[in-house]
């Protein structure tokens, strides 16, 4: 990798980037019209350290996943995807490997619903995204890394959730997951990376071995499936979770709505207020 390149054509993006097209407040007190070095950082799920480091040409060989995460916290086209990908020293993602990228189109959906929460899993459960009533709702994702991003081992290895499930319900939940992740798993054979993740789910989970060894077909899954979120400020809140299906792209897009002029439709909207006003820095 050409470190000062690479870092040259971040700064350039980022400067580039109004703070409103990725659903942040300008502020009043901004030097510049592009995104702050922080949320950047904050966008793609790396440390501000890091990402100085990277522009500095002090970081260098960054990962695939770094250089994905910047390219969609940028919202770089393409052609300038492709680039940052060659400036890295890659080769941009081809049709043999699970999409993590958001086209325009979907990060234009996602900026519709600014007020509704959102989450984007790409086809191996991992997050993409989550917008800021989603982590209203939910509690921050900012922090996660690593495995704790992806639903499947936060399903299976019982991780702390708002979301209020019976043990049935849990169960079969964890068994669609697996098996949606075992086609995953059939349409991209050669991805290193899926490979990588399911052999870390067999060896560090045993309920994973379990559901992955049993070869379950995969349930039908509802088209709307009701959610009981018990949130630490408003209480339990029962809403419709509806996931859409980008073919395309092959992504999970999961939108919480409740039904208008309830009691849930209110906690909804006060959790979302709370919420975003405890994640603002």
């Amino acid at each position: 990798m050409t470190t000062w390149e690479f870092g040259s054509a971040v700064r350039r993006w980022r400067d580039r980037v109004s703070p409103e097209a990725v659903g942040l407040p300008a502020g009043v007190r901004r030097r510049a019209t592009g995104l702050r070095r922080e949320e950047l950082a904050g966008l793609a799920g790396i440390s501000t350290d890091y990402l100085t480091r990277l522009e500095q040409g002090r970081a260098t060989a960054p990962s695939a996943q770094v250089v994905e995460a910047l390219a969609r916290a940028l919202r770089l086209a393409d052609a300038e995807r492709g680039l940052l990908y060659r400036l890295a020293g890659h080769a941009a993602p081809g049709p043999d490997v699970v999409p993590t990228r958001l086209a325009p189109s979907v990060h234009r959906l996602v900026d519709r619903l600014s007020h509704t929460p959102v989450v984007v899993y790409d086809a191996s459960w991992t997050l993409v995204l989550a917008n800021a009533p989603y982590d209203a709702l939910m509690g921050d994702t900012t922090t996660w890394r690593g495995l704790e991003r992806n639903a499947v081992w936060r399903n299976v290895t019982r991780r702390p959730t708002r979301v209020r499930h019976e043990p049935r319900e849990q169960a079969e939940h964890e068994v669609r997951l697996v098996a949606d992740l075992r086609l995953t798993a059939s349409r991209y054979p050669a991805d290193r990376a899926l490979r990588a993740l399911v052999a870390e789910l067999v060896a560090g989970s045993p309920r994973f071995a379990e559901l992955w060894a049993a070869d379950t077909p995969p349930a039908v899954p509802e088209p709307t499936r009701r959610k009981t979120i018990d949130h630490p400020s408003v209480g339990p809140l029962t809403l419709d979770c509806d996931t859409l299906l980008v073919a395309g792209d092959d992504l999970r897009i999961s939108v919480y709505t409740a039904e208008p002029g309830t009691a849930d439709a209110d906690r909804l909207a006060l959790a979302l207020v709370l919420g975003t006003q405890s994640l603002a820095p």
